[in-house]
Parts: structure tokens; C-alpha cells; sequence
């Protein structure tokens, strides 16, 4: 009888993984620089003191140069900042707020972002700046 039985071979072919992790590499290599994108704002210049790192992460109210109001890249109507900042207050009472006004915004628009705010209860309300240089 000419019939051997064939050896086992005992290696993993690890070429199909290795196409998997180079698909996977590409795909977040183009991912990733999109996930920072937030609402673009072209933030007023500023020679202001950095708020400290160690702290717990402000919530953001961003005013973009069309007047319209964003928390966290999502839309929020006026009602809803309101009742949002309170829920975040109920939660955690040392949270700080923030507002990022875009430079060609107007003026009235910020403070109106602010008033939001503090219609929901914030106590103070901090203005975000690029530094200068």
C-alpha cells in the first residue's frame, strides 16, 4: 500500500493576521486626525493665565461664527444649555464652564451664551482664549 499518512504541520501562518493589522493601521492612521475635529471657532488672542490641568475637564459651551451653540460638537438650542447645565450641576457642583466664542462672532452672542449658563445655575462662567504668539 503506496497511502502515507501526512505529518502535521504544527506552524500558524500568521500572514492573513498581519494583513488584517496593517488594514486596521491604515484605517485609524486616517481616523484619527478627524476625531479631533470639533465645531471650528477662530478663538479671540489672548494673553491669559492656562487653567489648571489637574482639575477635573470643564464642560464647553463653543458659539461658532454664525451664533449657533454647541456643547461637547453636538447643537444645542437655548432651553436645552439651560437644563443641561443644571443636570451637569446636580451631578457634580465643582464643574467648571467655559465658553469658546469664535473671533467674528458677535459680542452679544457670547454673553448670551454665558446668561444661558447662568440661567442654569452656573455660578461663573470662564472665557476661552488662544494664547498670543
Amino acid at each position: 500500500m503506496g497511502h502515507r499518512k501526512k505529518k502535521l504541520m504544527a506552524e500558524i501562518n500568521v500572514v492573513p493576521y498581519i494583513d488584517v493589522m496593517l488594514v486596521l493601521l491604515v484605517i485609524f492612521m486616517v481616523t484619527a486626525p478627524l476625531l479631533n475635529e470639533g465645531v471650528k471657532v477662530d478663538l479671540v488672542r489672548a494673553d491669559a493665565d492656562q487653567i489648571d490641568s489637574r482639575q477635573q475637564e470643564p464642560v464647553v459651551l463653543t458659539v461658532d461664527k454664525d451664533g449657533n451653540y454647541f456643547i461637547d460638537k453636538e447643537a444645542k438650542e437655548p432651553e436645552a444649555i439651560r437644563a443641561y447645565a443644571a443636570a451637569v450641576l446636580r451631578r457634580n457642583p465643582k464643574v467648571e464652564f467655559m465658553v469658546r466664542g469664535d473671533r467674528a462672532v458677535a459680542y452679544e452672542a457670547v454673553v448670551n451664551a454665558m446668561v444661558l449658563l447662568q440661567q442654569g445655575g452656573v455660578p461663573s462662567v470662564g472665557l476661552i482664549t488662544d494664547p498670543e504668539g
